[in-house]
């Protein structure tokens, strides 16, 4: 008999799995989204939070550059849990301008959303994978926010390594029945009350949330659960479970205990709709395998079908890997928000 290692073992579990909450047309759509989102909610841990009752905004500075004015600004998201957020504001606008919220990925923090290196190696990361989202988001007329997410850079990074610590908290969530998914959800939630309720010149109606990779993932699970964003721009992580991260070794903050009994990625984007939702990805990327993303893509525009908006979904490839590919989303993004 042949030996199987456990890791084929329990791979071989995941592809075998056909989500139960997998949404077939047999109830109104928007009866299975309210079912999903309350079933995404329990499997995140997110009533296991403790959000915080005041969130204590804090403004640290106020920069005026040739081309924007940077605010950085601080939030207590939980009870004694405290994060910094950079934002930068356009000149030359008028009225209410439109947001683009930033998550970077398994990266040395948020600084490289901002195009500033800090570490050696930051410099090939942001030339080299269009990384610095916060610089282009700016350039295309949006206010520009990079939010530093639970164990990357000044949130539990390594100060002196430059790597993100994800592990031992990842861990410690799933003790108490919670996710690290969940706790970047919330962050993003706060940025949001916070801009709102303290800057006249946002437009509510039209704040956008982006990331690569971990910053990916973030931002496709916060667009399920946060009603309040009009675009969600996911790159490199938008994949079937059993291409990528049932496949090979990923980060522990990637892992949402149980959910694949219930959904895959391309189900849950059916929570999204009617937001807008641009899908980038690589066609040489090997950790979210280009096979892996169609596979989801087609299912995402199946959901966006049953949801009444076609048109509201796109995807994007570039000819690379792991990155991000600015030049030919940021259009598709232009175009979805007319």
């Amino acid at each position: 008999m042949m030996k199987v290692l456990p890791w084929m073992y329990n791979h071989e579990i995941v592809k075998g799995i056909e989500p139960s909450m997998r949404y077939k047309g047999d109830v109104p759509f928007a009866k299975w989204q309210a079912e999903a989102k309350k079933k995404l909610r329990e499997l995140l841990g997110m009533d296991n939070l403790r959000p915080a009752s005041d969130t204590h905004f804090t403004i640290e500075y106020v920069k005026e550059e040739e081309e924007y004015t940077e605010y950085r600004f601080t939030l207590e998201s939980e009870v004694g849990y405290v994060f910094p957020s950079v934002m930068r504001v356009p000149k030359g606008l008028s009225g209410k301008l439109p947001v683009m919220i930033c998550l970077q990925g398994h990266s040395t923090g948020m600084h490289i959303s901002l195009g500033k290196p800090i570490f050696e190696k930051d410099v090939a990361s942001i030339s080299g994978g269009d990384r610095d989202f916060v610089v282009r988001g700016v350039k295309e007329g949006f206010v520009s926010i990079a939010v530093e997410q639970r164990n990357f850079g000044e949130c539990g990074g390594h100060p002196e390594k430059g790597v993100p610590m994800c592990h031992v908290s990842s861990m410690n969530n799933i003790l108490v029945g919670r996710t690290t998914i969940a706790e970047r959800i919330l962050d993003v939630s706060c940025v949001i009350d916070a801009i709102i309720a303290n800057f006249d010149f946002i437009d509510r109606d039209n704040i956008n949330l982006m990331g690569n990779s971990g910053g990916g993932t973030a931002t496709f699970y916060t667009a399920c659960l946060e009603d309040r964003i009009k675009l969600a721009m996911p790159s490199c992580a938008v994949c079937t479970y059993k291409h990528s991260i049932a496949a090979m070794e990923h980060c522990v903050c990637n892992f949402i205990p149980g959910i694949a009994n219930y959904f895959d990625m391309g189900d849950l984007a059916g929570l999204i709709a009617p937001k807008a939702l641009v899908v980038v990805n690589g066609k040489e990327d090997p950790i979210f395998p280009d096979e892996g993303v169609r596979e989801s893509y087609e299912i995402i525009k199946k959901m966006y079908e049953a949801a009444g908006v076609p048109d509201k979904c796109a995807l994007v490839t570039g000819d690379g890997g792991h990155r991000f590919y600015a030049d030919p989303a940021w259009p598709v993004v232009k175009e979805l928000l007319k």
